[in-house]
């Protein structure tokens, strides 16, 4: 039996899609249910103030999207086209903003704009996503045949015309599917608009929490998770049709060897893309000389502590450990959810079946992990032994959001390996477990690694879904330093500027395992 029969699919299909039944559907569910029930959702809807949310959400989105895209492709361009000394340290760069925790981000953000408002919501988020564009395109730059491009500045096009008229058009597949997930997540971003919007300026998002947790608004956080699961539905079928187009492109295309020494008009772009790498390395650089105010080792050295008194209930050190342990379980977790769903896909091929259950399995990223997590908190004392209440709460959730990303860097990979290396094994008498072991793990090792370095670093600044759950004498670095700062005194903001640095400094370590694992030409997201 090979590897691509739809036996092997029955099989391991109950594992990723159960958990997704119980630990998110259902959740979600109840959540809307109860909404529902209780009256008042039309009326909610139907308020000005609501569309006003939606507006500013969509808006602030839309404007993160745009600012990341122009960054993005200079970027892009230097990966995929140029062969220069130091692209390696580019990568990383460009990489670690992505997976910071988004509290650092808010952070970072608010040293360097104190004032706060619209802008620093939008350029946070743009910051966090430009990876997105410039991975996800690069990807798919360095299978465009140069000689298009050459052909075209023959016959007389100039540079700009040869970009809009050859290079734009077969790049559209992978530009379509940034744009469409770096949306989502700025649609859904949360930290760092609680961080940097404070009570002026609230999306979807910020405000479900603010009528679940403060308002226990049960029937307004309802109507506003509908209106984001519609936007976020839509985001995802953009996103699926665009990112079907891109590999399709990559299938016809092959691997091209399209990287060169720029020439001319390109060293602009080079410039331009090198000035983005800058520019990103600004809130980091700020927040950790921040974090050594006066040369001062105060912050750090209170990380043994509890800041000011009756901000914390752990120690800064405490914390951490609490996230290394929640980060190390979710990762397991994530792994073992997103390469069994990886395999269900690969094995059932493609189709209708296939893209609707690649669809649901990325839904978690785009609901508000507020709800997920309030959902727990009415659904889970039904199952044995009462999770409410259990250390693997937090896990569970962190899970339920990087099994997403997983999923994303392995199934591209999967898919890329070619078939009859697995029928020719099975025609051996390989089994299809064998087959996994002897021909996918090898050929995908790396970036089964690669999967697990990433969903490591996300689940250790996950913010949103674990500042709900984490009890105080549980919480995680991330929510503790979210505590310090909405708290007054020298002390907590020495302790979270400290706190971030340290969360920096294992991204940039995480970023670099991931980097020396990259396959080159991979095609993975991210």
């Amino acid at each position: 039996m090979a590897l691509g029969r739809p036996g092997l699919a029955l099989a391991l299909a109950p594992v990723p899609l159960g958990f997704l039944a119980v630990f998110f559907l259902w959740p979600v569910a109840a959540i809307l249910r109860r909404g529902l029930a209780a009256g008042g959702v039309l009326s909610v809807l139907g308020k000005e103030e609501t569309w006003t949310l939606v507006a500013f959400t969509l808006g602030q989105a839309a404007a993160s999207t745009v600012i990341a895209l122009g960054a993005g492709l200079p970027v892009a361009f230097l990966l995929a086209r140029s062969r220069l000394p130091g692209l390696a340290f580019v990568r990383v760069a460009v990489l670690v903003p992505f997976v910071l925790p988004t509290v650092v981000v808010g952070l970072a953000f608010r040293t360097l704009m104190p004032a706060g408002g619209v802008l620093p919501i939008v350029l946070a988020n743009a910051f966090f996503n430009v990876a997105v564009v410039a991975r996800t395109v690069a990807g798919l730059w360095s299978h465009v045949d140069r000689r298009a491009e050459d052909a075209a500045r023959t016959l007389g096009a100039s540079p700009p015309r040869t970009f809009t008229a050859v290079t734009l058009p077969a790049l559209a597949p992978a530009i379509g599917s940034a744009a469409a997930v770096v949306f989502l997540f700025c649609a859904t971003s949360f930290g760092v608009v609680l961080v940097l919007g404070g009570a002026r300026y609230r999306t979807l998002e910020t405000e479900i929490y603010l009528r679940t947790v403060e308002l226990l608004d049960l029937p307004g956080a309802a109507a506003l998770s509908l209106l984001q699961l519609a936007a976020v539905v839509a985001a995802l079928s953009v996103g699926a049709a665009a990112r079907r187009r891109r590999e399709t492109a990559l299938r016809l295309r092959g691997r091209q060897e399209t990287a060169r020494r720029p020439s001319g008009g390109e060293w602009g772009v080079v410039a331009v893309a090198y000035g983005v790498v800058a520019l990103l390395l600004v809130p980091v650089a700020v927040l950790a000389l921040r974090s050594v105010s006066g040369w001062s080792l105060d912050g750090y050295r209170a990380l043994a502590g509890t800041g000011f008194p009756g901000t914390l209930q752990v120690s800064g050190v405490d914390a951490a450990a609490n996230s290394v342990r929640a980060a190390t379980d979710a990762t397991l977790l994530a792994m073992t959810l997103g390469v069994a769903a990886s395999m269900v896909l690969v094995a059932l091929r493609r189709g209708r079946l296939v893209e609707t259950l690649d669809a649901a399995l990325m839904l978690p990223l785009g609901v508000s992990a507020v709800t997920v997590g309030f959902g727990y908190l009415i659904t889970l004392d039904r199952l044995p032994g009462d999770l409410r209440t259990s250390a693997v709460l937090v896990p569970l959730a962190q899970a339920l959001v990087i099994t997403p990303l997983v999923i994303r860097i392995v199934l591209p990979v999967l898919r890329s390996i070619d078939e009859r290396l697995r029928q020719a094994a099975a025609t051996l008498g390989a089994g299809p477990w064998r087959v996994w072991r002897e021909v996918d793990v090898p050929l995908a090792g790396r970036s089964l690694l690669s999967a697990a370095a990433f969903g490591y670093v996300v689940a250790l600044g996950e913010f949103g879904a674990t500042s709900f759950l984490a009890r105080p004498d549980t919480a995680t670095l991330p929510v503790a330093i979210g505590r310090l700062i909405s708290r007054p005194g020298e002390l907590n903001n020495q302790m979270a500027y400290a706190a971030c640095t340290v969360l920096m400094l294992v991204t940039v370590a995480v970023v670099l395992l991931v980097e020396r694992l990259r396959v080159p030409g991979a095609v993975g997201e991210f």
